[in-house]
């Protein structure tokens, strides 16, 4: 992760005055601390490059906690019902958790939590999950062991709030840290690479495993590619692949959570809870593609522009 200097950084830092793009300005609620935050942030500057880069630290944190906002709250929602949920309920849990997750999307949307654009991402993820999951569980990769009404063949319909949480977190964290590129992908190129990973979700099942193609593929479409993203006044940057990689991690870690909770089971898990093979890992960088292409195809990357 490097530092990039934009031309109007030092304009920025001489007026004191807090970026007019700043994502705080979507949310009237915190509009109001966007100059408070911003002396604090220049307080930390002044004071050397330690207290700097803490400033960043934290502010990059809350930023990330901020874009996994429904994320966050599904797997708060899994957690607290395998804890507290009442077994006999006249609600199943798993319908409890279909409504809790419209709940969350009722009340983000009007409180402008989340933007209509990303609400239409999120159905698309929704459809798309949905669709596989009910593939998936008829061949047994995994099973929804709990009863419920609100579901189609073996899968229950919070299933697909789950995928839409990574289409969610995508759409927040490009608005939220202003994504730009260079040697981005064709976007038809990405398009096609993320259909063939999807397609082979299904029929590697039935014919050969083409995930070794699939990850050449990445490697050669994405290797080159860069993302720059602003924390605070300056863009920053990394390759594109550690990017998917290391959110590809985290998304490995949730799931070891869900399957915690039971919410979903593996065949291998019947006997006894047991962290998620490291392979799966595999499988989420993956599915990281096709969310990132979905997210990228509504939201047209814009290239990073040249220094001055």
């Amino acid at each position: 992760m490097q530092r990039e200097v934009r031309p109007d950084d030092a304009t920025c830092s001489r007026r004191g005055a807090a970026a007019p793009d700043s994502a705080a300005r979507l949310w009237p609620p915190l509009a109001r601390f966007i100059a408070a935050e911003q002396a604090i942030g220049e307080r930390a500057e002044a004071k050397g490059p330690i207290a700097h880069f803490a400033y960043e630290f934290v502010r990059f944190g809350i930023k990330q906690a901020w874009a996994c906002l429904f994320g966050g709250l599904m797997l708060a929602l899994l957690i607290a019902t395998h804890l507290f949920y009442p077994k006999g309920a006249a609600l199943a849990r798993y319908d409890f958790l279909v409504l809790a997750a419209v709940a969350i999307q009722v009340v983000m949307l009007w409180l402008k939590l989340e933007t209509w654009e990303e609400a239409r991402v999120i159905l698309v993820f929704h459809v798309v999950g949905t669709v596989m999951e009910i593939f998936k569980t008829s061949v047994g990769s995994w099973i929804y062991p709990e009863p419920s009404l609100l579901r189609i063949g073996g899968v229950p319909l919070f299933t697909g709030f789950m995928y839409a949480a990574v289409g969610s977190y995508i759409a927040r964290v490009w608005r939220l840290f202003d994504f730009r590129f260079t040697r981005h992908p064709p976007l038809w190129a990405l398009g096609l690479l993320a259909l063939a990973i999807y397609v082979n979700f299904f029929t590697h099942h039935y014919t050969w495993d083409a995930r070794p193609l699939l990850f050449l593929g990445a490697a050669v479409l994405l290797g080159p590619c860069w993302i720059h993203f602003k924390v605070w006044k300056e863009h920053r940057h990394m390759p594109m692949l550690l990017a998917a990689f290391l959110v590809a991690l985290f998304i490995w870690l949730a799931e070891n959570i869900g399957t915690f909770t039971a919410a979903w089971v593996y065949p291998s898990q019947k006997a006894g809870w047991h962290m998620v093979s490291l392979g799966k890992l595999g499988a989420w960088f993956l599915l990281m593609i096709i969310s990132y292409a979905l997210v990228a195809a509504l939201h047209k990357p814009q290239p990073m522009p040249a220094k001055r």
